[in-house]
């Protein structure tokens, strides 16, 4: 899908020197960066569903049943 946007000079300057040192053009450049940036930003997702299942944990047993069945729920929707 072709799309235009509006990005600072020197980022793009930028963006054309890493794509070029690279070998890459410049629109495959932009989807590896945002794809980078999507799948960062999913793991800090993960990671705040883990936190909240890890702080509502029994801590005597760190793998007791209803803490794995709340990791299940809280991650259902997520891929790995």
């Amino acid at each position: 899908m072709k799309t235009a946007i509006s990005i600072p000079d020197n980022v793009y300057n930028e963006a054309e020197i890493t794509a070029k040192q690279l070998g890459l053009a410049r629109s495959q450049l932009y989807v590896m960066a945002i794809k980078e940036f999507i799948e960062h930003h999913n793991k800090d997702k993960i990671t705040e569903k883990l936190n909240i299942v890890l702080s509502n944990r029994n801590p005597r047993n760190d793998f007791d049943e209803v803490g794995l069945e709340s990791l299940r729920k809280a991650t259902e929707y997520d891929t790995w």
